[in-house]
């Protein structure tokens, strides 16, 4: 197996666990201990931390009445971090070294933070204009800073 086939695989895995937690958590409003392994498992350490994000309400999820979305993320530095799930990306130092170099990971705390409060419903809601979520999508902006 190559290894872009081993990630294509890891990645599927990956999906399937995060809508088997969504569905668990639509029903039973927590995610039971066999699903936090799993997390653990796939993800490794920042799956604990990411969920530490979601319990912090650190992810707020900003959208535009023109329907873009993009995930904002307080990372524990106290720096704030926008995510796009819809291309799998978050501009912290974490996935750049660890997910864009080594290859190491598929996620960042962040970005892994942002599809688990997608999935269990958790996040932080802000509706912005377009013309604020075009600064925040260009790096310009805060969803709070406008």
């Amino acid at each position: 197996m190559t290894d872009y086939e081993m990630t294509s695989c890891l990645s599927a895995v990956a999906d399937q666990l995060l809508k088997e937690v969504q569905k668990t958590y639509q029903e039973k409003t927590q995610i039971p201990d066999d699903l936090l392994i799993a997390l653990r498992f796939v993800f490794g350490s920042c799956a604990l931390q990411a969920l530490d994000l979601i319990d912090k309400r650190s992810v707020t999820c900003v959208s535009s009445f023109s329907g873009r979305r993009a995930y904002q993320v307080m990372g524990g530095s106290g720096l704030l971090y926008t995510c796009y799930t819809s291309c799998h990306y978050c501009p912290c130092p974490a996935f750049t070294y660890t997910v864009l170099r080594r290859n190491d990971s598929l996620l960042c705390k962040h970005i892994l933070a942002a599809y688990l409060s997608q999935a269990m419903g958790l996040s932080q809601q802000e509706t912005v204009s377009d013309q604020q979520m075009s600064s925040i999508l260009s790096g310009r902006a805060a969803a709070t800073d406008t």
